[in-house]
């Protein structure tokens, strides 16, 4: 079952149980995924649908951090509840430990990596951690990458 089959089948449930933040969230998911399709004029594969959430995510994540900081608790609270009702339809995220390994890996095998180097690591970090099809936190692997070139 694809993930937008999954987000209908439980839109229509949380409608049933008249859950209203709930319904809301899954209906934000549901409109992104139409609205790529539409884009595309067809059907699109679970890693686009996967793609789409882990965008959603982010942007609840963002959204959180701006609300802590305005003190507006009751925006952040809202969006962490999203939060809760997206994760469930992407597989686990990279553990820090998963991440770490695949930017040793990449760093030895470039060697004695330079700093100055850093885009070029950052762009093969990414994409070996993108190949996994797993959610992970860039700006973790961006901080681990740059502690790691700056102790070389």
């Amino acid at each position: 079952m694809t993930i937008k089959e999954r987000v209908s089948r439980d839109l229509k449930a949380s409608m049933l149980a008249r859950d209203e933040a709930r319904t809301g969230a899954l209906r934000l998911i549901r409109a992104e995924i139409l609205k790529a399709e539409k884009e595309k004029g067809l059907a699109i594969d679970e890693t686009r649908e996967m793609a789409i959430l882990q965008a959603m995510l982010k942007q609840r994540q963002d959204s959180i951090e701006q609300f802590e900081r305005a003190g507006r608790e009751d925006l952040a609270a809202k969006e962490r509840a999203e939060v809760q009702i997206i994760k469930p339809y992407l597989p686990d995220s990279l553990s820090e430990a998963e991440i770490l390994a695949i930017i040793d890996a990449v760093l030895a095998e470039a060697g004695a990596p330079d700093p100055k180097q850093m885009g070029k690591l950052m762009g093969q970090v990414m994409a070996q951690l993108k190949a996994t099809g797993r959610p992970f936190d860039g700006k973790l692997a961006n901080e681990r990458v740059r502690a790691r070139l700056s102790a070389s």
